[in-house]
């Protein structure tokens, strides 16, 4: 088989890590384990998609975060004039409206692990009929 080397995972991508902490596979590859058009397409592709959708809101979070602490920082160390709205009254809904979405991002990316998960798990094999005895118990009835 022709397989490139993997990258290692940023340590930024949570959606990519969680989705192999949960399922032992890299988000990508669950798109070629399943028939097109089926179920199981649909939903890997669904975890595809939360992943890549937690890991850009982390990474914008994380650059508004840095943003504003490299502000603080020049405006604490004089080199720079604090912004007369307010660093912090300007960046921080931002960074809290992030916050946010990042967390709502995490519980639909855990709730379409969970759907995958259940859709692909192996079905356990019907148990056999247990077959009848001829003699039966009769009951009394009153």
């Amino acid at each position: 088989m022709n397989e490139q080397p993997q990258r290692p995972i940023p340590s930024t991508a949570h959606g990519q890590q969680l989705v192999v902490r949960v399922l032992q596979k890299r988000p990508n590859a669950l798109r070629t384990l399943h028939p097109p058009g089926s179920a199981e397409n649909e939903l890997a592709e669904l975890v595809v998609r939360a992943a890549q959708n937690l890991d850009s809101l982390h990474s914008e979070l994380v650059d508004r975060c840095t943003w504003a602490a490299a502000d603080l920082t020049r405006v604490a160390a004089g080199t720079a004039v604090a912004n007369s709205m307010g660093i912090l009254q300007t960046s921080g809904p931002n960074i809290d409206i992030l916050a946010a979405r990042r967390a709502d991002a995490i519980t639909h990316l855990k709730s379409a692990l969970g759907a995958y998960q259940r859709a692909t798990a192996p079905r356990p094999e019907r148990a056999a009929p247990v077959p009848h005895s001829s003699s039966r118990t009769s009951r009394q009835t009153r």
